[in-house]
């Protein structure tokens, strides 16, 4: 039995071939191929493998079933004496997605004859309508700035800091025990663990984006509204 983890829409599944998933919408009719490079972990039978944070070599290749949309949810307002009520409904955009194979190796999926780039592959480098800003390149990112690392805001940064942690390469060396400690005495209440500081703190010092920027693109599909 193969099955992966996958992360699209700012949320992770565990998908093998013929699942079914329900995901943030992604561009495409159905019957087009999509694929998900952002694999997490891989199980081949007792042997898995797990990425730092994604495995750069397997691919999760899959077929939009249908667009659809989520149940209503209903956001009401009222403030107490001020005749003042607001009620708002919300329905998120999303897409059935039908697991076809896990790929290895560096396999891309196959392309149906006149099919265009997957979508996932396609929403990974989006078109910019006209003059790109140029990318802020990763050695001018200042490594004492803390706040780069998603999960860490201005009230955790006073806490880090007033314990000695003030760069990112003082994070990218914590073992599972530091993290533990860290947890205890500032009370982060697994925040580390859950937003994989450790991770985030080493992909900064390689050069890669912050993470925080990324989950901002995602979250503005109101998947997570």
């Amino acid at each position: 039995m193969m099955f992966a983890v996958i992360k699209t829409g700012g949320k992770q599944f565990r998908v093998a071939a013929n699942d079914r998933i329900t995901i943030a919408k992604l561009e495409g009719n159905p019957g087009d191929t999509v694929a998900f490079g952002s694999v997490l972990m891989l199980t081949d039978g007792e042997k898995s493998t797990i990425g730092a944070p994604f495995l750069s070599d397997i691919t999760v290749a899959g077929e939009i079933v249908e667009q659809t949309r989520g149940e209503k949810v209903i956001a009401f307002k009222k403030r107490r004496r001020q005749n003042s009520k607001r009620k708002r409904g919300f329905r998120a955009e999303l897409t059935v997605v039908r697991i076809t194979d896990i790929l290895t190796g560096g396999k891309k999926p196959e392309m149906k004859k006149g099919e265009a780039a997957p979508a996932a592959l396609k929403a990974a480098s989006p078109a910019v309508k006209g003059k790109a800003k140029p990318a802020a390149k990763a050695e001018a990112l200042d490594a004492s700035n803390l706040s780069l690392i998603s999960g860490v805001g201005p009230t955790i940064e006073k806490k880090l800091r007033a314990a000695g942690i003030t760069s990112w390469n003082d994070i990218a060396s914590w073992t599972e025990a530091d993290v533990a400690k860290w947890d205890e005495e500032l009370k982060l209440r697994g925040r580390a663990t859950r937003e994989e500081w450790v991770e985030q703190a080493k992909e900064l010092l390689a050069g890669k984006p912050p993470r925080a920027k990324a989950d901002q693109a995602e979250l503005a599909s109101g998947e997570d509204y």
